[in-house]
């Protein structure tokens, strides 16, 4: 999905603040970690941005499903391990003490059964003491199915317009990304497909206490999506 517009990735999220949620997460960590350790994983780490902040904390891993993603991360932060791997079945063989799983990445997973083997996986790799902390996506009440969204970015170099249209099919949500982009050797055309499934908040805090874990819910979270911060006794 990612094999041609993972080298615009950063460019279209440039909005985001990622230095500014790597503190706010640090200070979640600083405030609920037990173990006592420096150890993190970012699991769907996209193109590192997350990480590159996230390293001057803690020693950071990142893994990801997407190897172009992958590229893009290992460029940014070299002296970083990353893993290829899906989020719902992955045995890394090491325990860390912060598990991450952000920018509404849990999504991905689509089922009940896809959140309850990623978050096994997870919490698999974390220690007594440990975190996870996931950041969700939409829930079903807030997803706004036949609405129209653009996204444009505007360089001397570089022009590119996103368009999509939102849609449901149950507890599913999906939407095509529709990519014009420009650069001085032409303009393309690209298509991506996304599948995210829309969980209650109260199914994730009931998939995480199944689990063992503590959790608390934090509406706003790091970018006003919510956070789930969950304490592995």
């Amino acid at each position: 999905m990612y094999a041609k517009i993972a080298r615009y990735y950063d460019k279209i999220y440039g909005f985001k603040d990622y230095a500014a949620e790597a503190q706010r997460l640090r200070s979640v960590v600083d405030s609920r970690l037990q173990s006592g350790g420096g150890r993190l994983l970012d699991v769907a780490c996209g193109t590192g941005l997350h990480l590159e902040h996230l390293r001057e904390y803690f020693v950071v891993e990142g893994l990801d499903v997407a190897s172009e993603m992958l590229e893009v991360a290992l460029q940014r932060n070299p002296s970083v391990v990353f893993h290829q791997a899906d989020m719902t079945d992955f045995d890394l063989g090491r325990s860390f003490d912060v598990v991450t799983c952000l920018f509404s990445s849990i999504g991905y997973v689509k089922t009940a059964d896809g959140l309850a083997r990623a978050l096994s996986c997870m919490s698999k790799h974390l220690v007594s003491g440990g975190l996870l902390i996931v950041e969700p996506w939409f829930t079903p009440d807030t997803w706004h199915p036949n609405t129209v969204h653009a996204l444009l970015v505007d360089e001397p170099e570089l022009k590119i317009a996103r368009v999509n249209t939102s849609f449901v099919d149950g507890r599913l949500s999906y939407f095509d990304l529709h990519y014009l982009i420009g650069t001085p050797d032409g303009t393309e055309h690209l298509v991506e497909r996304h599948e995210l499934g829309l969980f209650e908040t109260e199914e994730m805090l009931a998939a995480m206490t199944r689990l063992g874990f503590e959790v608390t819910y934090d509406d706003e979270g790091l970018s006003g999506r919510g956070l789930f911060v969950a304490l592995r006794p």
